[in-house]
């Protein structure tokens, strides 16, 4: 198990590995806070508060992680983060935190947003995809208005109509307006957005959250990005389900199948929420599942 993690924000450094013709960066939309309980489900608070420490109101640090994945032409933003439409209470109550953003860390990395080329999300949370939708001039415009975003086809029609089950978790807005530029596409349950990604459906955590492999039938290294299938280096044992996932026997399923796979193929895990470790393999032991951390 790694170290444990921070209990305040850290500072963004830009750490990159290369993953067949792939260069991906992890980069930051800053931070929140999320009750530790509902971050760990069924797990024991004297087991997960020695892995991710609480504060006195019982909340964990979580990143907010996007990542740039660059080759050739293409400029790919895997997830984008929660973003800055939130009024000082909602920033209140998840103790949002960004003196680091999406824009900031893409600017360090020489990406201007009108050159990114594709948007790709694993679902429409709003912890997810806030980011990729901004106020300008009193309007709700794309961040990235070349960029074609792509997002699972039941996640998009859920965002935009949720019901009282799922209206905590999704913003109509956050989608609305990158549909209303034409920039929009819906996903199938496993897709490719575009030569070299793909977005594999692993639902439980919410009705079509997906995990996103990059050069998976290439030659050299794959890397997977986990979302919230796993969120942190810290849950990778399958019965680690979070109390936020709706599906919890689905959840089990899919974690299970795919903490299997990514382990079988020594694949490089791409971690969203994390609040130290952006990189690491999940490597199988004799009766449980174990980390490598790549410190790129």
């Amino acid at each position: 198990m790694p170290a444990p993690a921070s209990n305040e924000p850290i500072a963004w450094e830009r750490r990159s590995v290369r993953v067949g013709e792939w260069e991906v960066t992890a980069l930051s939309d800053g931070f929140m806070r999320l009750d530790g309980g509902a971050m760990w489900g069924v797990v024991p608070k004297n087991m997960w508060s020695r892995w991710t420490p609480a504060a006195e109101d019982n909340t964990i640090l979580m990143a907010l992680r996007p990542f740039l994945a660059r080759r050739g032409e293409d400029c790919v933003v895997i997830e984008v983060g929660i973003g800055s439409r939130w009024e000082k209470k909602w920033q209140d109550i998840y103790h949002i935190e960004r003196s680091d953003t999406l824009r900031s860390t893409l600017a360090a990395c020489g990406v201007a947003p009108e050159a990114v080329t594709h948007v790709v999300a694993s679902h429409c949370h709003f912890d997810h995809i806030g980011a990729q939708v901004e106020e300008r001039d009193g309007r709700l415009v794309p961040l990235f208005p070349n960029a074609l975003h792509f997002a699972p086809a039941i996640e998009i029609e859920v965002a935009k109509h949720p019901d009282h089950v799922r209206r905590a978790s999704y913003r109509p807005e956050d989608v609305l307006p990158i549909e209303e530029a034409g920039l929009l596409r819906a996903l199938d349950a496993d897709d490719e957005p575009l030569p070299g990604i793909r977005v594999h459906q692993a639902p439980g955590h919410s009705d079509g959250v997906s995990v996103v492999t990059i050069n998976e039938e290439g030659a050299g290294d794959t890397a997977i990005f986990w979302a919230d299938v796993v969120p942190t280096t810290h849950h990778i044992q399958p019965a680690y389900i979070m109390a936020y996932d709706i599906d919890v026997s689905r959840s089990f399923e899919s974690r299970s199948l795919w903490l299997e796979r990514a382990a079988e193929q020594g694949w490089i895990g791409l971690f969203y929420h994390d609040a130290d470790h952006a990189f690491g393999r999940i490597v199988k032991g004799d009766k449980r599942f174990r980390v490598e951390l790549l410190e790129a």
